[in-house]
């Protein structure tokens, strides 16, 4: 007996209705939040910067241009990412975020990498470097108190609502405020004399940039790839099951994360003689459990009579109605084999259960001669490994 079960998607009306509210509303303030923080930034250190002749000020501010950027991307994948599951997309739409992070990361690279050039060419002139203006310190200290404290708000935010996608962006804010240090220092250099640490500082801003890029870049690769989960949470929802009761064992517990949440398929054994309605509840339990317990989207339950991974396959055998005519010739006797025969197939053989009605078989003696017929053909027969000859009343 196997039996699958799994939740089901239900369409929703045209009208955007979130699947997680208050998920939704928080990153929606803010990155609102985060929308003019950044904007304020990025005008005043560009301009600054250009005026001020600070190399390293204009970096940070087209970092803080790249947060702007990626603020808008946060917007727009959180709420075409809390859409309800539809009929194309049956688990939903939070690989949006996914991928919202990957374009991120990316672009980050590409501009680390892009700051890192230009820099290094202008240092192959250090002759051309000019002092900065006193101006430019003062932006960069502001820059870098405004972007520790936007860390720290943002990152209270994600906690709370356990996002990845803000998580990563309120780190983005922590590695903009770790530029802005740099900044400073190079700054600080370059007005006490080393002009040239206002470059140095404008590179390693890049590095910084493109090296959290590429972190971010290469977390929502592992996710679109369909990585699993922490070892120690496949293990927690390991006991979750087998602490359902009706559950004898587990096999292919897979798991695959999907932004915050995940998806779990599992194997677990159940007694095989039990009816396929029993199976179905013991594997309904199953998943209710891992989606009270665990931080889950969804939990598909295989139910299986045996460890298919060790026992023998039976794909060979035949189906319920060549087994019956086959023996029903091996008898030599019509029986009412039909549904009051119960066929199990376990280890590459069967084992089943034949019911007969009280009234239409009064005679002991011939119950006990079928009994006999049926311990003769499983001796050696091709299919069936046992025969249990069950004498019972009519059913209604």
């Amino acid at each position: 007996m196997k039996n699958h079960t799994h939740s089901h998607s239900h369409s929703k009306s045209a009208a955007f209705e979130p699947a997680y509210p208050e998920r939704f509303a928080a990153a929606k303030k803010s990155t609102w939040v985060s929308i003019w923080v950044n904007l304020l930034l990025t005008v005043l250190q560009l301009v600054v910067g250009f005026f001020g002749k600070s190399q390293a000020l204009m970096a940070d501010g087209l970092h803080s241009l790249s947060d702007l950027l990626a603020d808008i991307m946060v917007l727009f994948a959180n709420r075409h990412g809390n859409r309800h599951a539809d009929a194309n997309h049956p688990y939903g739409h939070a690989r949006i975020e996914t991928a919202a992070t990957l374009i991120l990361g990316m672009a980050l690279v590409i501009l680390g990498v892009l700051l890192l050039v230009a820099a290094g060419v202008r240092l192959q002139n250090p002759q051309n470097i000019q002092p900065v203006h006193q101006l430019t310190l003062w932006v960069a200290l502001f820059t870098l108190f405004s972007k520790e404290g936007l860390f720290r708000y943002m990152l209270a935010v994600a906690k709370r609502v356990r996002s990845q996608m803000l998580v990563a962006n309120a780190w983005h804010a922590r590695s903009d405020a770790a530029s802005s240090l740099v900044v400073v220092v190079g700054i600080g250099g370059n007005l006490l004399g080393y002009t040239f640490l206002d470059l140095v500082a404008a590179a390693v801003v890049g590095v910084m940039i493109a090296y959290m890029g590429g972190k971010f870049a290469l977390g929502a690769l592992t996710e679109l790839v369909d990585t699993g989960l922490e070892a120690e949470e496949v293990e927690a929802i390991r006991s979750t099951l087998l602490t359902t009761p009706g559950v004898r064992g587990l096999h292919e517990l897979r798991t695959r994360k999907m932004a915050d949440n995940a998806l779990v398929d599992a194997h677990v054994i159940v007694d095989p003689k039990i009816s396929v309605s029993e199976g179905h509840y013991i594997a309904e339990a199953a998943r209710q459990a891992v989606l009270t317990q665990h931080h889950v989207m969804d939990v598909m339950v295989h139910i299986d009579p045996e460890d298919d991974l060790q026992a023998k396959p039976n794909d060979h055998l035949p189906s319920r109605e060549v087994l019956l005519n086959h023996l029903a010739g091996r008898l030599g006797e019509t029986l009412p084999l039909g549904n009051r025969t119960m066929l199990h197939y376990l280890d590459g053989k069967i084992d089943a259960d034949l019911f007969l009605d009280a009234p239409d078989y009064p005679d002991p003696a011939r119950i006990e001669s079928l009994r006999r017929k049926c311990d003769e053909i499983t001796s050696d027969d091709p299919y069936f490994r046992s025969l249990h000859l069950h004498r019972s009343h009519a059913q209604k």
